[in-house]
């Protein structure tokens, strides 16, 4: 897991909000509606009638890619959380918590926790950066 991958969380999770959103208003407004013109016989003579309405097709093909990418993020999302869950320091967990997840400052955390804020950006740097070296030693 990178810095920027946890970085994006909060982004990530704001996203699939709207998505969400987007999707509870697909068809209503003018979005998806659609017109078409169809000849009326029956005064023995064609006529054209335009013929407003939903595009069904396009609303399926929509909603299709808005909850294709919602299951993506939401997949993104969960592996952040099981990372930071998985930290076993207790310290540096609540740390990368607060703030990758929950979008707290450094300033905060670090009353929060009682320690200096330079220390809150060295911790998630160290550990980062040791979890990177890991990493790579196991490839």
């Amino acid at each position: 897991m990178t810095r920027k991958q946890l970085e994006q969380y909060k982004s990530k999770k704001e996203e699939i909000t709207e998505l969400e959103a987007a999707i509870r208003k697909l068809g209503s407004g003018e979005s998806l509606m659609g017109s078409s013109t169809v000849f009326d016989y029956r005064s023995g003579y064609p006529v054209p009638q335009a013929v407003v309405g939903v595009d069904r097709e396009k609303f399926w093909s929509t909603k299709e890619r808005y909850e294709a990418k919602i299951a993506e993020l939401k997949t993104e999302c969960e592996e952040a959380e099981r990372f930071v869950e998985g930290i076993e320091d207790s310290l540096t967990r609540r740390i990368f918590r607060m703030y990758f997840l929950d979008g707290i400052k450094q300033e905060d955390i670090a009353a929060a926790v009682h320690i200096h804020r330079s220390r809150i950006s060295r911790k998630i740097s160290n550990f980062l950066k040791n979890a990177h070296k890991a990493q790579k030693e196991m490839i």
